[in-house]
């Protein structure tokens, strides 16, 4: 039986109420679903919770989904949406609140940090289609599909969140 029909069996079994079938489909989708939620968050606690509920909430939708279709790429879209909505929630109650305490002095950088800090400046609908297309490797068509936007704006939204980086770097 190939992949795609080993997953479609276990959604199939999932639909059904089978808790086996269900810790399949978590162990094969969680590292991807976390390390997607965690890119566009960059907080390790926020991305735990979002892949979870984002999980639950794709088990709970699962009689509207398509079961021809692959999982993966549904899961992420719901992962990618909460953790834009995390991203933005967090910057406006950044916004509303009033720090009296001075900045902590910035401690040595481990290498490669200079990239994840510039990919956490960058705005999140721009974080989130660089982490789906260069760390979760899909294809600007699968982007397309999976936060439901023209490949047009997935390309331009590329583009510009590359630029921004690399003229950070």
């Amino acid at each position: 039986m190939g992949a795609g029909r080993d997953e479609r069996a276990r959604l199939r079994g999932a639909q059904r109420g089978s808790a086996s079938d269900l810790e399949a489909l978590f162990r094969q989708h969680w590292p991807r679903a976390f390390r997607a939620a965690y890119l566009v968050t960059h907080d390790a606690h926020a991305a735990e919770d979002i892949a979870q509920e984002s999980f639950l909430a794709a088990i709970r939708a699962l009689d509207r989904f398509d079961r021809r279709r692959p999982f993966g790429p549904w899961l992420h879209r719901i992962v990618v949406n909460r953790a834009i909505d995390w991203v933005r929630a967090r910057r406006l109650r950044a916004e509303v609140e009033l720090s009296e305490a001075l900045p902590a002095p910035n401690p040595p950088r481990p290498p490669g940090s200079d990239v994840l800090a510039a990919l956490a400046r960058l705005p999140a609908e721009h974080r989130a289609v660089i982490v789906l297309r260069h760390l979760l490797e899909l294809t600007p068509g699968e982007i397309a599909e999976v936060l439901d936007l023209p490949r047009g704006t997935v390309n331009s939204r590329l583009r510009r969140g590359l630029d921004s980086l690399g003229g950070e770097l």
